[in-house]
């Protein structure tokens, strides 16, 4: 057992030894990233919905990044500030009951970079303003998949899919999911 938790004490602390880098697939050699994206919501539980049931509901979304380690894999770690817009019924929901600021952290994980593309995996945790009958707690867990694509050294263009649930800390769970765009921007 003293073995066990030993390894998972090393692993653990993997980034905090990770050979520092001067370039990072996310942001180049810039330390800092600003991004802006825009989704069409989609009311589907699944972790990775099916692009269907389109519904009329939108979240805009603020993030700022430092790009970091996991395990010394590149990453990036961020903080988010985001609004779901909704209006009118769809699906048994009236979406203009599900509109509320949610400030969250996340971190991106690269799963592929190629030239200028890539590929990432997240996952973050954070708070909605509001407890409503679709997600019936304000804690929620994110977790989202990110194709991007570096447009020049400082810009980029990312497509992506991102889920929020409360993880069945309440009884209410039906998830936001949603499909997107984003940009960003490297300085």
């Amino acid at each position: 057992m003293k073995k066990i938790c030993t390894i998972i004490a090393v692993l653990i602390s993997c980034p905090a030894f990770a050979t520092p880098r001067k370039f990072s697939p996310f942001t180049g050699h810039y330390k800092n990233q600003f991004a802006f994206n825009l989704a069409q919501g989609i009311d589907n539980g699944f972790i990775l919905p099916p692009p269907g049931k389109f519904v009329p509901f939108f979240i805009a979304q603020l993030q700022y990044s430092q790009p970091t380690t996991f395990f010394r894999i590149p990453a990036r770690q961020s903080i988010n500030l985001a609004q779901t817009i909704g209006f009118g019924h769809k699906y048994g929901w009236d979406w203009g009951d599900f509109i509320t600021p949610i400030l969250f952290i996340s971190g991106d994980v690269m799963i592929l970079d190629f030239c200028k593309y890539y590929l990432t995996g997240g996952a973050g945790i954070g708070l909605q303003a509001e407890e409503n009958e679709r997600l019936g707690a304000k804690l929620l867990f994110q977790f989202k998949v990110t194709a991007g694509w570096h447009i020049d050294k400082k810009w980029g263009l990312e497509l992506y899919m991102q889920h929020f649930s409360n993880a069945n800390t309440a009884p209410q769970n039906h998830s936001y999911a949603f499909y997107g765009i984003g940009i960003t921007y490297n300085f």
